[in-house]
């Protein structure tokens, strides 16, 4: 009798989480972006809310998040509720903070990693009225000037600052780095001449076409076709690519059955034209990795990341 009523409360405990996973959501979700509102995260999320919501049934509010490198969201996710109703942009930035900052979690073990969705197309702009006019006066001014040469990047340890400071000790030069919590307040900073350049996502996109930034280089494997002039650190004889995948993350302890809810709506959502014609405007493109396929990249990426943070003499003192 003491057997089958542990086999009956176990049976009971399975059909209550198969029933729950069916109902979710039965209430608003919230999603937690790593950046400020007005910038290309924070429009191309919107959107991907917007799509998954309709799915769902119910409404994804976006809640912005912005600093500490883009990694507010992934820590919120160690205090919220692990029932699917709290989830959080992931952005590569979280990989690094076991090596740069002292935390009491493990980011692979402590989030639920749900679904990548995009990642983003960098590159280095100047004002347009800038004197340095393409990417060999860049380097020749900052040799010339140690120090003096000024960027902005979207925050400390993000990976348009790291990046930026895995150029510059390629080519033997010191750069001033200015953080700022998001693409539109740099942006504001770089049109008022606050900054020398600006190292971001292609954010910048709509101020190179007005004619107020130009574009030194960009860092994907490939010329951007918005901008054919902008030759790639490749082509420049850098060994570097940074395109950095982020997708949604979910509390530890999330049922697996709500991480699958969750994981098949966005994946619809991905799908619709309305995100993709949102992406391309920053050349973004989707890029889609299941459940497992996120969970096996942010173990890989914590280990890469850590020899990018040892080289750059960054890493936090043990």
């Amino acid at each position: 009798m003491f057997r089958r009523s542990l086999l009956c409360a176990a049976l009971l405990g399975i059909a209550a989480t198969a029933v729950h996973a069916q109902s979710f959501p039965t209430r608003p979700i919230k999603l937690v972006i790593a950046f400020p509102a007005g910038g290309p995260t924070d429009i191309t999320m919107r959107q991907l809310a917007d799509n998954a919501s309709k799915i769902l049934g119910q409404p994804i509010v976006v809640d912005n998040k912005p600093g500490a490198g883009g990694t507010l969201p992934a820590q919120a996710m160690q205090t919220a509720a692990p029932d699917g109703y709290t989830i959080a942009q992931i952005p590569l930035g979280v990989f690094r903070l076991p090596y740069t900052t002292k935390i009491n979690w493990d980011p692979v073990k402590d989030i639920s990693y749900v679904i990548n969705v995009t990642g983003y197309a960098f590159g280095i702009a100047v004002p347009a009225d800038s004197p340095i006019k393409n990417w060999n006066e860049f380097v020749a001014y900052a040799k010339a000037n140690p120090g003096k040469l000024t960027y902005g990047s979207t925050g400390t340890m993000t990976s348009p600052h790291l990046t930026t400071e895995l150029i510059a000790k390629q080519l033997g030069i010191q750069l001033q780095h200015v953080p700022y919590k998001g693409s539109a307040d740099l942006m504001l900073a770089l049109q008022s001449g606050q900054l020398m350049a600006g190292a971001d996502s292609t954010g910048f996109a709509t101020l190179v076409e007005g004619g107020k930034l130009r574009v030194l280089t960009t860092w994907g494997d490939k010329r951007l076709a918005k901008f054919p002039d902008a030759p790639t650190l490749k082509e420049l004889g850098l060994d570097i690519v940074q395109n950095s995948p982020f997708g949604i993350g979910a509390p530890k302890g999330t049922p697996p059955e709500v991480v699958q809810r969750l994981h098949d709506a966005f994946k619809k959502a991905m799908e619709d034209p309305s995100y993709v014609a949102t992406l391309a405007k920053y050349d973004m493109l989707p890029d889609y990795k299941s459940t497992a396929d996120y969970t096996k990249f942010a173990q890989d990426t914590v280990a890469r990341e850590k020899v990018v943070i040892e080289k750059l003499g960054l890493a936090k003192p043990q």
